[in-house]
């Protein structure tokens, strides 16, 4: 697939001329793929929301060349946000107005003809299951219900690009998981997405690629499963009453590790070698208290890709191999 945002050596700082603080942004590379989400994760100041306000056309960088559709984020600026939506971390609705009326005042302000308007408002409250309180004043809705109206805004002129700065922040578990569906359906439609998010089940459920920004730079990138098996391999945990027991045991475990009363055994996940691992422990005589087949997961790759974080340069960049 072609990329359809791209970011090269970008550079941003915020100090005063001659300041020592470091940039922002330090040299920033990624791509997005038409029709794909691109999650972009990192620690607090890592640069993610200026990496997609740059994107966005509402910050210019300092250094570097960013393209959104083939156009300059910096000299095609007015055709550039033709083309793309944004979605900050505050949710950008008039709690006055209904939520028919917001949309209409989104398509209005958009200059899309009235009969359009009217239209795509109609389509985008059912898509997005708000028709039936379209027309109740926005401050009675809840938060889950809200966000959905912020992203339908953002779908009223059909963008090809649209940018997600932590989207469901502050949302319940169950208001996320709708979210979730919505922005599936936003890419099923042909809309590329770029979402940075502090939920890491977030990106794992959404994201076909994976961007690690650390002081200012993409520290690794790849699709989430690649970027776990970086960091380690699936096994069987099993705890035990006491340490004794985890001794006992873990000789006869090939490759096994012990820490305290927990054992640790590598596995490639398939049910033939976990049903081997556990008949060994139950010839043992020693039972344990607890067990499960434990994956890498994309806090694994946080925590030890990022460990560093202010603590000297960031790691080079790692690309991972399909």
């Amino acid at each position: 697939m072609a990329a359809i945002v791209t970011a090269e050596g970008l550079g941003k700082s915020f100090g005063r001329r001659g300041s020592t603080s470091p940039p922002v942004l330090d040299g920033l590379d990624l791509e997005l793929q038409e029709g794909a989400v691109l999650a972009l994760l990192g620690p607090n100041g890592a640069g993610k929301t200026t990496t997609v306000r740059i994107l966005s056309t509402l910050l210019r960088p300092d250094a570097g060349r960013a393209t959104v559709g083939g156009l300059d984020v910096v000299r095609d600026a007015r055709r550039v946000r033709e083309i793309i939506s944004l979605t900050g971390q505050q949710v950008a609705v008039d709690d006055k107005l209904s939520g028919a009326e917001n949309l209409t005042m989104m398509g209005r302000l958009a200059h899309l003809p009235r009969r359009v308007v009217r239209d795509r408002v109609a389509e985008l409250l059912t898509a997005f299951d708000l028709a039936d309180a379209a027309h109740r004043h926005v401050g009675t809705w809840s938060g889950g219900m809200r966000r959905r109206l912020d992203l339908a805004a953002g779908l009223l002129t059909r963008p090809r690009v649209m940018f997600l700065d932590e989207p469901t922040t502050g949302l319940d578990p169950r208001s996320r998981q709708a979210l979730w569906d919505v922005v599936r359906g936003v890419v099923a439609d042909g809309t590329s997405v770029l979402l940075t998010t502090q939920y890491l089940e977030e990106a794992d459920r959404l994201a076909q690629r994976v961007a690690l920004v650390d002081g200012g730079r993409i520290v690794a990138e790849g699709t989430p499963a690649q970027l776990k098996r970086q960091v380690g391999e699936a096994g069987v945990e099993l705890t035990f009453p006491t340490p004794a027991d985890a001794g006992r045991i873990a000789p006869a475990l090939a490759a096994a590790t012990v820490d305290g009363a927990r054992v640790r055994v590598p596995t490639d996940g398939s049910v033939a070698h976990v049903r081997s691992v556990l008949s060994v422990v139950e010839d043992s005589g020693v039972a344990p208290e607890h067990w499960e087949v434990r994956a890498p997961r994309l806090d694994d790759v946080f925590l030890t890709l990022t460990g560093h974080a202010g603590q000297g340069s960031p790691a080079r960049t790692t690309e991972v191999a399909a």
